[in-house]
């Protein structure tokens, strides 16, 4: 019999999945701290992990686990060298959401260009005439960097360029390993795509510091509009904040923070030209569904040795079928 702990709330219809497995019983955790994880985690044979961080002392507690299943793509919060250490597989999900937060990004792409806030609340608080103060930017026509240039900043590049954008993309390791053919011309270095962009979007793993600081900031065009769907801390928020309020930074979207939840006195949350979210980018009723199913079917899976392994991403580091026959 293998034991699951699901820590996080999970949709309805990957539960219905894991409880009509056969072979399977299953600890249900509603919040996602990690300290909840460590209550359970002993007796786990699997782990499926919602946001909650999986340090090294947590894994150590964890005697018989066997896979990881990460409810989600990114896996920064994972102590992935404690997880080969002892030969544990860590798997995200397929493709469920990058259309989701593609969408998201080029909701915050048009709603800060057109500083969508500062027009509702002209409307409901006034003044109407802030309309002639014409802050409002068109899209057509704007120079679109994309960082980061997988599915979701395909996707963003197909959402964007049907607004008429001019669009370029960054991302060091398609450049490395082949450029797709056709669509969206790459940009060599960073630093001529921050010169070169209206519009900058962020989609990519977060690298432990910042890519965009007060340097990055200084190189690209006077009122630039930063989005960013990807990972907190890609952009340094003392570096924006300052860039906002000098106006170098004409507005922003953020969905993702250097720390979550954001506090109610954040200095972000004084800007009326900057879109904030709260980490909801691949979170829609639709994309949760597919989520629970692809992360419960990884563990499924896994034990009955038919997971695809291109979704363990630690997969160097783990005898697949030993671990399933374990």
């Amino acid at each position: 019999m293998r034991h699951v702990v699901v820590a996080g709330p999970l949709h309805a219809s990957g539960r219905t999945l894991l409880d009509s497995a056969q072979g399977v019983t299953v600890t249900y955790i509603q919040e996602t701290s990690e300290e909840s994880l460590v209550e359970h985690i002993a007796d786990a044979d699997a782990v499926l992990l919602r946001t909650q961080p999986m340090t090294e002392p947590t894994v150590a507690l964890a005697a018989r686990l066997k896979i990881v299943s990460r409810h989600g793509v990114g896996y920064d919060a994972v102590d992935i060298d404690a997880l080969n250490s002892r030969g544990i597989a860590l798997a995200v999900c397929g493709d469920v959401n990058s259309t989701t937060v593609a969408e998201h990004a080029s909701m915050m792409i048009l709603a800060a260009s057109k500083r969508v806030l500062r027009a509702d609340a002209s409307v409901r608080r006034g003044p109407w005439e802030w309309r002639n103060r014409l802050e409002a930017q068109d899209v057509r026509g704007q120079n679109l960097l994309l960082v980061g240039f997988g599915r979701i900043g395909s996707r963003t590049a197909s959402m964007m360029s049907a607004f008429g954008m001019r669009i370029q993309a960054f991302d060091p390791y398609l450049l490395s390993n082949g450029w797709p053919e056709g669509g969206v011309a790459p940009v060599r270095t960073l630093e001529e795509g921050l010169a070169w962009a209206d519009v900058i979007s962020f989609s990519l793993p977060h690298t432990g510091k910042p890519l965009i600081g007060e340097a990055e900031i200084a190189e690209m065009r006077d009122g630039v509009v930063l989005v960013n769907t990807a990972r907190g801390g890609i952009i340094d928020e003392d570096a924006l904040i300052a860039a906002l309020t000098s106006g170098k930074v004409g507005a922003a979207g953020l969905d993702v923070f250097e720390t979550e939840p954001v506090l109610s006195d954040h200095p972000l949350i004084g800007f009326d030209q900057v879109v904030l979210s709260p980490h909801i980018g691949g979170l829609t009723h639709g994309a949760a569904q597919r989520m629970a199913v692809s992360s419960v079917e990884n563990i499924l899976d896994f034990f009955a040795g038919k997971i695809d392994r291109s979704l363990i991403v630690n997969r160097e580091h783990v005898n697949v079928a030993r671990q399933a026959q374990a």
